[in-house]
């Protein structure tokens, strides 16, 4: 099964009027940044921040580059790399050459999941423990199913297709 997954942001850089991550290309083969200006941003540490073992990059050219106030507002800017990143942006690629998987996605998965949520409620699941929880999303699903057929085939139709 092929994922298409939208990447998100979690950064307010380009709310705020800044360059985001995005605008920073990573070179591969030099494990290096790109960024917007030109300049390189090499490799300096590696650490870990919730379970995620992070790469950070930065240059000392920032305070006297020109785009510095359409890039960051500290001494330096840091591009974090998460160590698993190039699964994100393969699907990013992937995305990006079939644009039209978003609608497909929109219109067939996250219609289902949007109506079980509202479904459920603010409560969510009502019991505990994983052999219960998993009965209790089997109904849901069981109910989106039936609920669906009916409206397909209608209430004699389902109970034709259920005695063949």
């Amino acid at each position: 099964m092929t994922a298409y997954v939208p990447r998100f942001s979690t950064s307010n850089a380009k709310a705020e009027g800044r360059f985001g991550k995005q605008d920073f290309v990573y070179k591969a083969d030099e494990d290096v940044y790109l960024c917007p200006a030109g300049e390189r941003l090499t490799y300096g540490f590696t650490n870990e921040e919730d379970g995620k073992v992070l790469r950070s990059y930065w240059t000392a050219a920032c305070s006297a580059c020109p785009l510095k106030e359409k890039c960051t507002t500290g001494r330096e800017r840091r591009v974090k790399r998460w160590e698993h990143e190039a699964v994100m942006e393969a699907a990013q690629e992937r995305l990006d050459r079939n644009p039209d998987m978003m609608t497909v996605r929109r219109s067939t998965v996250e219609h289902v999941f949007g109506t079980l949520k509202f479904w459920m409620g603010s409560a969510h699941f009502l019991t505990k423990r994983l052999n219960n929880v998993r009965t209790e999303m089997s109904l849901h699903v069981l109910s989106y199913n039936m609920k669906r057929v009916m409206n397909i085939l209608g209430v004699s139709g389902l109970l034709q297709a259920m005695r063949a």
